[in-house]
């Protein structure tokens, strides 16, 4: 059987706009940190980002890379406020939370909180001042290690160390986390959501 016919597509050639649309069509699933954050005058936001990943265990620390305002307009509030406070939470949203996730991700002044538009439930942190969203499965402290600046947008990295974790107790056993009860969704390409329907075995 011959290979199938591939399309060769030069990024040097493409319009960022373009580019784009297939980063988000062939990096998929991607898991998505809902982060809170807190400004200084103490409006809570609260977004979500599917460029996210952990990039350590010993220390654990999170990644989470965050664009800036569309036209180039400025930092989004959750930037903003973590280069400010130098902290932040990151949430795992299950299914249930899909519509508010997915509500969150409009943009809103940055004096409006999109935790109380929503009507969403928040708990003090451990130990930080953000504070978490009482219902998520799994939330995740974080205080900023690193900020990376990259490309010309610039995309933010912000590389979180981990203070501590909340994880909701009918998750865990023995020490792991039981990823089907987790229910995670993770983003596809355009507006598109996912969930984990099938977990197969590796052997």
């Amino acid at each position: 059987m011959a290979p199938a016919q591939m399309t060769y597509l030069d990024p040097r050639e493409m319009l960022a706009a373009d580019i784009y649309k297939i980063m988000t069509g062939i990096v998929v699933p991607r898991p998505i940190a809902w982060v809170t954050t807190k400004s200084r005058q103490g409006v809570v936001n609260l977004a979500p980002f599917s460029s996210f990943t952990f990039v350590s265990h010993s220390p654990p620390m999170l990644a989470i890379g965050v664009d800036t305002k569309p036209h180039g307009s400025g930092l989004k509030d959750t930037a903003r406020n973590i280069l400010e406070t130098q902290e932040f939470v990151v949430h795992i949203a299950d299914r249930s939370l899909l519509p508010p996730l997915h509500a969150s991700a409009e943009e809103y002044p940055t004096e409006i909180s999109e935790i109380e538009v929503l009507g969403l439930r928040t708990l003090p942190a451990s130990r930080i001042g953000t504070p978490r969203l009482a219902d998520a499965p799994v939330a995740v402290e974080c205080r900023l290690h690193r900020c990376i600046e990259l490309g010309t947008g610039p995309t933010r990295l912000f590389i979180g160390e981990v203070q501590c974790f909340h994880v909701r107790d009918s998750l865990l056993a023995a020490g792991k986390i039981d990823t089907a009860l987790l229910d995670p969704i993770s983003r596809l390409a355009g507006p598109h959501y996912a969930t984990i329907d099938q977990i197969l075995p590796g052997s």
